[in-house]
């Protein structure tokens, strides 16, 4: 066929199409397998192996991330890493979700005697119901398509997402039995809380007024030193006559001074300080500026308004959140 007839929008449309009704398949064939698998996980004290190779393992991986963070115990196990060492992570109380199509993928298959051996129990995603996989289930959810999305039948594309779902529909009903909340998902999730964070605006969490560290030219190091140990953000900002700032002089500044300088309280604040720090605007995303300070390692910026006047200062740790923001152990 050539590239002048197909229609490529049609031809999508097939594909999806296709896939939802692998769905719709999966959803009309859940039974009560499904809650056994469902009670198995919840029962258990141990955790949920998810095992599968080439893309049933890539959906493996995908299951295992989202029944963890969504409050059930789990972690993905390569079959063939599982037969070199790796199956001492699988432990008595643990259970194993096995994903495969056709149920005869030889390399998961000759991990079911050491899982019948320990006695846990295999949940087994298959669409061949009586394959090697599935009689060696516990359970077994009929993840099988009546076709695939790929029209020479030979990627998995329906089927991963039947597998893809019936993990994800697992997810959620745990979740719900657990009565796991908003609270416990954002303890599993510290960096989506800083994301939210991030998308203000400078403006909102920089410091203004007596709170920033200011000297001018011409002050001698020791008041730099005491303005820096009073304020605590671990810089000072060097004004001139007309209220510009000039420089920056930071802890690291102090620290390589120190070595050069043994009388360094008497030396002038010009001698030491950073010129033409890096600053940035009170309307600038707050990620922006975090981005700045990732980029040149330093963790405090002066903020500059519209008018070249200091505005204020912004620090790392306002930015992720002092006193809000913290991760969850």
């Amino acid at each position: 066929m050539s590239d002048s007839q197909i229609h490529i929008i049609e031809a999508g449309r097939e594909a999806i199409s296709i896939e939802i009704e692998g769905l719709e398949r999966l959803r009309d064939r859940l039974d009560a397998d499904f809650e056994r698998a469902v009670r198995l996980i919840l029962d258990t004290k141990g955790r949920v192996i998810v095992t599968g190779i080439g893309k049933s393992g890539l959906v493996g991986r995908k299951i295992a991330a989202t029944l963890a963070s969504t409050g059930t115990p789990a972690l993905f196990l390569h079959p063939v890493e599982a037969m070199h060492g790796d199956l001492g992570m699988v432990m008595a109380g643990d259970v194993i979700i096995a994903i495969s199509n056709s149920g005869e993928t030889q390399e998961l298959n000759a991990l079911i005697p050491v899982f019948k051996e320990r006695k846990i129990p295999i949940i087994a995603f298959t669409g061949n119901k009586d394959s090697t996989l599935a009689r060696a289930g516990t359970c077994v959810v009929d993840t099988g398509v009546d076709r695939e999305a790929c029209s020479l039948g030979l990627a998995p594309t329906a089927s991963t997402t039947t597998a893809l779902a019936a993990g994800d529909a697992l997810a959620i009903v745990l979740l719900k039995l657990r009565h796991f909340s908003e609270r416990d998902f954002r303890r599993n999730h510290p960096l989506g809380t800083l994301g939210e964070r991030l998308k203000v605006s400078v403006r909102q969490v920089m410091l203004t007024g007596e709170d920033i560290p200011i000297v001018r030219l011409g002050s001698s190091m020791s008041q730099v030193i005491e303005e820096i140990d009073q304020k605590r953000l671990g810089a000072a900002l060097v004004l001139d006559g007309d209220e510009a700032l000039v420089g920056i002089v930071t802890d690291g500044d102090l620290r390589r001074a120190m070595l050069r300088y043994p009388d360094l309280r008497n030396k002038a604040v010009e001698e030491i300080m950073t010129k033409n720090p890096k600053t940035v605007m009170p309307d600038a995303m707050a990620a922006d500026a975090l981005a700045v300070m990732e980029h040149h390692l330093i963790t405090v910026l002066p903020v500059i308004g519209t008018n070249g006047r200091l505005a204020g200062i912004v620090h790392l740790h306002d930015l992720l959140g002092k006193g809000q923001f913290k991760f969850v152990i």
